[in-house]
């Protein structure tokens, strides 16, 4: 049988593949999915529509009261704040519903403050250009080069030879190595070189290529699975360090990256084994299982041969990138270098070796790097323009003050959302240090807050803009933007429900301090 390419197959190219007789296709190359269908033009107008009035209503909005935090500083929402809060509103229905596509809204974050003069348009422009827009572009870079050099088919094959035919324990081996890996690199680097892999073994799935819910179960769980690996050490993500060093300020005790890490690993674990769980009931795959495939996995390891040198020059540039971003938190003059200077060297270094080429750079997803870039924006906007200190004072005064367990809850609550709709580490820069001042006077003690915080912080399931592993899961093509936000609402109530299980009885048995005399 012969792949027929169409015009869907855009994202992951590479070589054809073919099926031998057994049905299960002999991938060569990369893998290309199929697009979602379009949805009705009625829904997308009355969406855009949607977007378009939350700005206005915004805009036209009187002046609110002001928000007082506890030590009774005012935070004014001026005309600014409000226009930024009718951006955000605009950007979220138009980036669920995807009016337009994603990278499309983005570039609207940045012309609407331009023209609204909202922020200047070089300050709103120039955060698309970000470090940590940077680093996605490198991020993708490396998958891409796993991808050409073969090595994610030769995982791939390893991992199905291991985990057997029944789909359930491909999900399972497929999030256990996703999250596996965020111990010890970002999650952001891991969703890209994890998703040429996952795109082989959906390949091997669904001959035709065309969307699955076994497509959509593995992409978002290993979006999903990537989040919940990377709160366990210092090495998953940057939000780790800013709160840990927002804690030291304002608390006067120093986290230790083992201390960390014995209070967040099993909460990690257990919320992996939830999700896959999730999953597999919220995506039933068509198939239980791929009768021949164990054994096809292994034959077709064995015809990979030995490691070429393109995949050892791979193997060798993407280690060496991986442990200078690890090593940034305990060699000083590493620290000093920002993630996405080493990233990018290595993206250089991939080109220099002739591992990648020109027609690879081209191929890069615009439309994600934009997404990014447009994240970055509006989550700068919200915090310059005094929006998002806005909102955190006025939730967390409104938490109720009679129960510590509730008023842990309800700030685990609002950091999940902010971190959906602005980067996570903004969202722990905004809410943490009121969160803390506050603590105090309910007898909450600071060390629970610190630890819920994180851990709502590195689980953003309900947005694509929420974390790269969300965007890169999307670059798939098996789900929209609406299905991802369905898929999420059920995950992050079961993260609330995990969280308020380990406030309550996991972490004081442990030993973590929740309450301290008022």
């Amino acid at each position: 049988m012969t792949d027929k390419r169409s015009d869907a197959y855009r994202d992951y190219k590479g070589d054809e593949f073919s099926a031998p007789e057994g049905g299960v296709p002999h991938t060569t190359g990369g893998v290309q999915m199929a697009a979602t269908k379009a949805p009705p033009q009625y829904g997308r107008f009355i969406a855009m529509a949607a977007g378009v009035l939350g700005f206005i209503i915004w805009a036209l909005m009187p002046e609110l009261p002001d928000a007082v935090d506890p030590e009774g500083q005012h935070f004014a929402l001026n005309q600014q704040a409000r226009l930024a809060l009718g951006l955000f509103v605009l950007a979220a229905i138009w980036w669920v519903f995807e009016v337009v596509p994603v990278g499309v809204t983005a570039i609207t974050i940045g012309v609407v403050q331009a023209l609204f003069h909202i922020r200047d348009a070089r300050t709103a422009f120039t955060d698309f250009m970000d470090p940590s827009v940077w680093f996605i572009v490198g991020a993708l870079t490396i998958g891409t080069a796993f991808a050409r050099s073969g090595l994610t088919n030769r995982i791939a094959y390893r991992m199905l030879a291991i985990v057997g035919e029944r789909v359930s324990m491909i999900y399972l081996g497929a999030f256990v190595m996703t999250a596996g890996l965020t111990l010890v690199m970002a999650h952001s680097a891991v969703a890209p070189a994890v998703f040429p892999l996952l795109a082989v073994i959906h390949s091997i799935y669904s001959e035709d290529g065309k969307p699955t819910r076994f497509g959509k179960g593995i992409f978002i769980g290993m979006a999903f699975t990537a989040g919940a690996g990377s709160i366990i050490t210092l090495f998953g993500a940057a939000r780790g360090a800013v709160a840990i060093g927002f804690y030291r300020d304002l608390v006067g005790r120093e986290i230790t990256f083992f201390e960390l890490t014995y209070y967040m690993l099993p909460v990690g674990v257990v919320m992996i084994i939830v999700l896959w769980l999730y999953i597999r009931f919220a995506f039933t795959p068509e198939k239980t299982r791929i009768p021949g495939l164990q054994e096809r996995a292994r034959e077709l390891h064995k015809t990979l041969g030995p490691l070429s040198l393109r995949e050892w020059t791979t193997i060798v540039i993407t280690v060496g990138a991986v442990l200078g971003m690890s090593l940034r938190s305990v060699v000083p003059w590493l620290g000093a270098i920002d993630k996405s200077a080493i990233i990018l060297t290595a993206t250089v270094l991939l080109f220099v070796t002739g591992c990648l080429s020109l027609r690879h750079l081209e191929s890069l997803p615009l439309n994600i790097i934009l997404l990014f870039g447009g994240a970055m924006s509006i989550g700068f906007c919200l915090w310059q323009t005094g929006a998002a200190q806005w909102l955190a004072i006025y939730w967390l005064n409104a938490l109720p003050t009679s129960s510590a367990f509730l008023f842990v809850v309800g700030m685990t609550v609002f950091i999940l959302i902010m971190t959906n709709l602005i980067m996570n580490v903004a969202a722990i820069a905004i809410s943490l240090p009121v969160a803390l001042a506050i603590a105090p006077y309910l007898g909450v003690a600071p060390e629970v807050i610190l630890y819920s915080a994180l851990a709502a912080a590195g689980m953003p399931f309900l947005a694509l803009v929420g974390a790269a592993p969300n965007a890169i899961a999307y670059q798939s093509r098996q789900f929209s933007a609406l299905e991802f936000f369905r898929a999420g609402v059920p995950a992050s109530a079961l993260l609330v429900i995990v969280i308020a299980i380990f406030v309550w009885k996991i972490w004081p048995w442990m030993g973590m301090p929740i309450t301290v005399p008022t």
